[in-house]
């Protein structure tokens, strides 16, 4: 995919949202390929093991919730405009909300308003985890090429595309919204966002799909409604 393709891809929610609409279904089927643009490729083998509790999974050594944030703040929203989907996927969120910054973050870099870590939305004593730490999580169970399979959930992922779950982590496909309105993806893809800026207008983020192994990594348009995975500090 060239680069003038991702960017065309990337301005789409600025668009008409009967347009949106129409166009938000192609755009997520050309990420049915098991490797991003930009897939770090990852490595190693799995670091520090994990263990669980109701709320929260330790692996390599890091906190984390083991369930999207479903935290109710402004601009957040279920697919599909359900509280039943909030219930079982989490909310979503653009960045800018996600970072619990100004709206517009979404469309200029707000580098300087971004601390390390940066709690955003997440409870006191967590975080919006970094790109950085997003791969460390791959890396830890053995790298993104198999990551995907590893922390998908063992249930709730169209067409046989159940992961394993070996650490607890629990991945569910809560799909994508748009901020102009509209949602696209749950059963099939997960959406998750990191607090690290590539440009202006995108932030970096990760993915799975349900037939793939391999967590990706892209970078969004900040506009975009993910998911987001809280990390303790």
């Amino acid at each position: 995919m060239t680069k003038t393709a991702n960017r065309a891809r990337h301005a789409l929610p600025l668009l008409p949202v009967l347009f949106i609409l129409l166009i938000g279904v192609i755009v997520v089927q050309t990420f049915t390929s098991c490797s991003s643009d930009d897939d770090d490729g990852g490595g190693g083998s799995p670091g520090g093991g994990s263990s669980n509790t109701s709320e929260t999974v330790t692996i390599g050594g890091r906190i984390w919730m083991r369930h999207n944030l479903n935290t109710n703040v402004p601009g957040s929203k279920c697919y599909g405009d359900l509280e039943s989907n909030c219930a079982k996927y989490g909310r979503l969120y653009d960045w800018a909300t996600a970072m619990a910054l100004d709206a517009s973050c979404n469309s200029v870099s707000c580098a300087g308003q971004i601390g390390n870590p940066h709690r955003g939305i997440c409870p006191q004593g967590w975080h919006i985890p970094s790109d950085a730490e997003w791969t460390a999580l791959e890396n830890a169970v053995g790298g993104s090429s198999t990551a995907g399979t590893k922390l998908k959930s063992a249930t709730g992922w169209n067409s046989g595309g159940n992961g394993t779950d070996d650490y607890g982590f629990s991945a569910l496909p809560g799909g994508n919204g748009y901020s102009g309105g509209g949602f696209n993806s749950v059963g099939s893809y997960g959406f998750w966002w990191s607090a690290t800026e590539n440009y202006s207008s995108n932030a970096w983020g990760r993915y799975m799909y349900y037939y793939c192994s391999n967590v990706n990594r892209y970078d969004y348009n900040k506009s975009y409604l993910f998911s987001v995975r809280c990390l303790q500090d």
